[in-house]
C-alpha cells in the first residue's frame, strides 16, 4: 500500500503540519479551496469513514473545531467554513485514506459547494418515514 497520508503521518513525506495527537493528524491541503484549507486524517489507515475505530471520528471533529477556532483568530479570510468528508471515490474522495476537510469561506471566493444534479423534488413525509425506518432498523 502506498498512501501519501500514511507517509505524512509517519514523517516520511513533506507536509505543513498543524496538529497531531495519538489519533489524528492535521495538515494543510496541497490543493486548497481557499487559504487555510486543512485536512484532518486518522493516524491509522482506513479508506472508509465507517471503518474508523471507535473514538476516532469524534477526535477528527474535535480537532477540526479547535483548528477552525484558530483560523478565525488569524487574518485568513474566514466568514464561514465548509467542514466535509468525501467517503468513497463516487463521492469525490481522491486520496483513499479517510479525511475531513476544513475549508475557510468568504463572500466572493468563487467556490460553490452544493448538491448539483440532486433531484429537485421534495420528498413526501411517507417517503422520508420509510427511509428513516430502513436506517433505524439497522441501528
Amino acid at each position: 500500500m502506498n498512501c501519501i497520508f500514511c507517509e505524512i503521518i509517519k514523517g516520511n513525506a513533506d507536509a505543513s503540519l498543524i496538529y497531531k495527537n495519538d489519533k489524528v493528524t492535521a495538515f494543510m491541503d496541497l490543493y486548497p479551496i481557499n487559504k487555510g484549507h486543512v485536512l484532518v486524517v486518522p493516524n491509522e489507515h482506513h479508506m472508509k469513514f465507517t471503518n474508523l475505530s471507535e473514538g476516532v471520528p469524534s477526535e477528527m471533529f474535535s480537532a477540526a473545531q479547535k483548528i477552525l477556532k484558530a483560523i478565525e483568530k488569524t487574518d485568513i479570510a474566514c466568514e464561514g467554513a465548509n467542514i466535509f468528508l468525501c467517503d468513497g471515490e463516487v463521492a469525490g474522495q481522491d486520496v483513499m485514506h479517510s479525511h475531513l476537510h476544513i475549508a475557510p469561506r468568504f463572500s466572493g471566493d468563487g467556490y460553490r459547494m452544493g448538491f448539483s444534479g440532486a433531484s429537485p423534488y421534495e420528498s413526501t413525509r411517507d417517503q422520508l418515514d420509510n427511509t428513516a425506518k430502513l436506517i433505524k432498523e439497522e441501528l
